[in-house]
């Protein structure tokens, strides 16, 4: 009997270590509206896991601080480590560093450079980012009906997803359906409201003429309607597009300012990062991408989103 009561206090404390998992994060930077949500989705399904710790830390946009981190993780020995790049262009050596200690790497929302190489456990979450720009730029020529001027408001070029989705812009303008819109104006804001707003405001003062503002993000896109608005506008005339559904731009579309945008599950790649991680950790096949599809919101559907932010 001793024997047997010993054998199931050992089985039960080895279940239960077997069930502790330390998971290290790093965040390209915290003061971001979409990243604050990805993390949060991330920390609050991280509570409903029994035995998973994560340690949250804030790269400030900063890639050596961030190799640092990844660094720091693999010497405490955490388990898996989730990265949301500051730079998509600096991921192959932090691949490197983590195959190199055999922990665990899962990329999520930004596109790693080595995405299509990465090495064993190592693999990417995030929604595909020919989406999400290609679903803006077509409901905007939509409204435009296929002709008209358009100025677009890149993010931080160092990420692919700026690049990918001003390239989805691109293409779309390509079409015959489309071809009549002309863009008069390219610059990048880095993702930033008031970077959005500052870029807008000189646009203005220049006295370039646009109908459509197509903006990599809602940030910016905000930015630009701060500015818009600030110079007496008439936002009716002015079509204006961004990325994210985050909750201030689900409030500018109800209040009439924002017309199109692109809801892109920033809980759900959270939780997507941290389920993979923890797979991988225990040592399951998972895909080498895993995409959560992007979804168009207008003002007619607008209502069925602002539930889910």
């Amino acid at each position: 009997m001793k024997k047997f009561i010993l054998g199931t206090a050992m089985a039960l404390v080895m279940s239960t270590a077997a069930h502790g998992e330390t998971v290290g994060v790093s965040m390209a930077k915290f003061d971001d509206n979409f990243l604050t949500v990805l993390r949060n989705g991330m920390t609050d399904y991280a509570k409903t896991l029994d035995g998973v710790t994560l340690q949250v830390e804030d790269a400030q946009n900063d890639v050596s601080k961030q190799q640092s981190q990844i660094q720091n993780f693999i010497a405490s020995k955490v388990d898996a480590i989730i990265v949301n790049p500051v730079d998509t262009d600096a991921t192959t050596a932090m691949s490197k560093l983590a195959a190199d200690a055999g922990i665990p790497l899962v990329y999520v929302n930004r596109e790693p450079v080595n995405v299509d190489t990465l090495p064993d456990k190592q693999a990417f979450v995030a929604s595909n980012e020919q989406e999400s720009g290609t679903l803006e730029t077509k409901e905007i020529c939509r409204i435009l009906g296929g002709k008209g001027k358009a100025v677009v408001i890149m993010g931080e070029l160092s990420n692919q997803a700026a690049r990918m989705r001003t390239k989805d812009i691109h293409d779309v303008i390509k079409t015959d359906e489309c071809k009549g819109i002309e863009i008069v104006e390219e610059q990048t804001a880095n993702w930033d409201r008031t970077q959005g707003a500052d870029l807008m405001t000189n646009w203005l003062s220049s006295g370039i003429e646009f109908d459509a503002v197509i903006s990599n993000n809602d940030e910016m896109a905000i930015g630009a309607i701060q500015a818009l608005k600030a110079a007496g506008k008439d936002m009716s005339k002015v079509v204006i597009g961004g990325v994210d559904a985050t909750q201030d731009a689900l409030a500018a579309m109800q209040a009439g300012d924002l017309d199109v945008t692109v809801f892109q599950d920033a809980a759900g790649q959270g939780k997507g990062a941290l389920d993979t991680a923890l797979k991988i950790a225990k040592g399951e096949k998972v895909e080498k991408k895993v995409y959560i599809p992007f979804q168009l919101v207008t003002p007619e559907n607008v209502k069925d989103f602002v539930a889910k932010n």
